[in-house]
């Protein structure tokens, strides 16, 4: 199932890519990031009560609270610098160094996750590397 969802995070990752650089034209790229962060915020708590999921936030504990801010500052920061980048550069361009994200994320679930790089993995760095300078240069 993870895979399905996977793929479909593909498809709507690259869909997003397309309708961004032609929504930011002629605005602010600060702007159009605030703006699709409403839409983001608002889908995400109709699918919360649409499933009726548990809202229990008195059980959500400190470090959970303090992950998760983190990671929405983490995400915050990565979309005003990919609408910014988009904006002024090429989507193929910029998709494909943003992509390079999947190496460092790869360095940073061995180093704080101590997950393991096997040779497979270290080889599709390397492809993924290899690749996102191909498609800069």
């Amino acid at each position: 199932m993870w895979l399905l969802f996977a793929v479909l995070s593909s498809i709507f990752a690259a869909a997003t890519s397309i309708l961004a650089k032609c929504g930011i034209s002629g605005i602010n790229s600060n702007l159009a990031t605030a703006i699709r962060t409403v839409v983001v915020l608002a889908m995400s708590w109709i699918v919360v009560f649409v499933t009726k999921t548990d809202c229990n936030f008195s059980s959500i504990s400190r470090k959970n609270w303090l992950f998760l801010i983190l990671s929405g500052l983490s995400t915050g920061l990565s979309w005003l610098c990919y609408y910014r980048a988009i904006q002024a550069g090429k989507v193929s361009k910029v998709v494909a160094v943003d992509k390079f994200s999947i190496i460092l994320t790869m360095i940073f679930a061995a180093v704080f996750l101590h997950e393991q790089f096997t040779v497979k993995s270290t080889l599709g760095c390397l492809m993924i590397a290899a690749g996102t300078l191909l498609m800069v240069m």
